[in-house]
């Protein structure tokens, strides 16, 4: 447990520091906005076709981690459908309900991969790349169809959802990792000085910016449907990906990796989508921040399960 909360010590610090500097020291919306943009299609693309290229897949349970990952996520949509009836009767409306889902299923990959590298280092940043591959494209479909189903005034064809996965630099930079590891390509060491130090800059300007996207302004008069959003995520999704890995026979590493996926916040990045497309973004930025803030002491329980 000392490690555990070792490991996710300097990751909420950070964050906690983002927040404090874009209240002080930066703060422009612009300047944060440019570094969302170059964390999100510079610096963590390379982290994670470094991870990928250096990995040794061998020694990562790929369909175990992958599948209960993919699993997880997806039994989670499909409850989040299924309470759609009983959340529409109790007062929750369609831009709402776009909040809790995407609350419910989507994952803050900066803090998985930030605790997975602490934990176990190169390995854990394998595993949870992989798990990255399986979650990212199907969450973010999802996610578009359901904000384009109840919350968007103007419906998105399977076009033009299909075009918003297609340009996303994470499934892009986790494919292109898997195939070199896979076609045992070894890019040159000029590659590998520029990608590393573009890769360890990512993790904490990538925290920096998470903690300054929290907003903490509503949450006194956060209702039900804030908590529900944080109950899925918190508790109820990491659940069910260390049960499925279980069931998938994954253990040992690879299995708090599982756990540690499970176990994060929801990304920041879902309070931007539900802005453009019609969502409930208050509500969803409510559930961003406590999520963030129950994750440190939610965490270190899921972690401590399955160690």
């Amino acid at each position: 447990m000392g490690a555990v909360v070792a490991a996710l010590a300097p990751v909420f610090l950070l964050i906690v520091t983002g927040f404090g500097l874009r209240r002080s020291l930066i703060t422009l919306d612009t300047q944060w906005h440019g570094l969302e943009r170059l964390t999100y299609y510079v610096l963590f693309p390379a982290l994670l076709v470094q991870s990928l290229v250096k990995a040794d897949l061998a020694k990562v349970p790929v369909a175990g981690v992958g599948g209960a990952l993919l699993l997880a996520a997806l039994v989670m949509s499909l409850l989040c459908l299924a309470l759609r009836p009983l959340l529409t009767r109790a007062g929750v409306d369609g831009p709402a309900f776009t909040s809790i889902f995407q609350g419910a299923t989507r994952w803050q990959t900066y803090v998985a991969l930030s605790v997975a590298g602490s934990l176990f280092g190169p390995s854990g940043l394998a595993a949870a790349s992989v798990g990255m591959i399986a979650i990212i494209p199907m969450v973010n479909v999802f996610s578009v169809a359901v904000l384009a189903r109840y919350a968007s005034p103007t419906r998105q064809s399977m076009r033009e959802i299909a075009a918003t996965i297609v340009r996303n630099p994470l499934i892009w930079a986790c494919v292109i990792g898997l195939v070199l590891n896979l076609a045992h390509v070894r890019p040159p060491k000029l590659w590998h000085d520029v990608a590393d130090a573009l890769a360890q800059a990512s993790l904490p300007i990538g925290l920096l910016v998470t903690g300054a996207g929290l907003h903490f302004e509503g949450l006194r008069r956060a209702g039900p449907a804030a908590a529900l959003g944080v109950l899925l995520k918190l508790v109820l999704m990491p659940i069910l990906a260390i049960g499925l890995a279980g069931w998938f026979g994954v253990t040992g590493p690879s299995l708090v990796v599982v756990a540690i996926c499970g176990a994060v916040p929801t990304s920041p990045s879902a309070y931007v989508l539900a802005k453009q497309m019609g969502g409930d973004a208050p509500l969803l930025a409510q559930i961003i921040s406590l999520q963030t803030v129950l994750a440190a002491l939610t965490m270190p329980l899921a972690i401590a399960w399955v160690s």
